[in-house]
């Protein structure tokens, strides 16, 4: 089984992680936009389980439809290397697709809130787009 793993700028923290995604996906939410301080994220499921080396600092977030996520950062250098959402930590894991630092990664499959999505910004083709998260009426 491949394992992959994802790390911050300074290499201070990582997750390996096993296995093929369990999907991958553009997020436009507002607070993904300034989470990284991009005009969207690009994340990575994956299932546990998951090793971590280093120190995180967590930032709790309550989405828009009442869910609640831990993002992790590097302490160090600031970087955001993953999240899990409560209540589901045993599911799987959000690792940010460009902590990888591979090109090879595969393609996003589907991009949420598209709402939000910046006019400029194009879609790899063929991608299911969701005005909001899938996940919530």
């Amino acid at each position: 089984m491949q394992t992959r793993t994802a790390s911050c700028s300074c290499g201070q923290l990582q997750i390996q992680v096993a296995g093929e995604p369990l999907g991958t996906g553009i997020c436009h939410c507002l607070a993904c936009q300034r989470r990284t301080g991009s005009v969207f994220a690009t994340l990575a499921a994956f299932a546990p389980p998951w090793r971590v080396t280093g120190n995180a600092t967590e930032y709790a977030h309550v989405g828009d439809h009442g869910s609640h996520y831990i993002f992790r950062f590097c302490p160090v250098c600031g970087s955001s290397v993953f999240h899990t959402e409560t209540g589901r930590e045993d599911t799987h894991v959000m690792v940010a697709v460009g902590a990888f630092a591979d090109p090879n990664f595969p393609p996003p499959g589907d991009s949420i809130y598209d709402k939000r999505r910046h006019s400029w910004v194009e879609l790899p083709p063929g991608i299911t787009t969701c005005a909001e998260d899938p996940d919530y009426p």
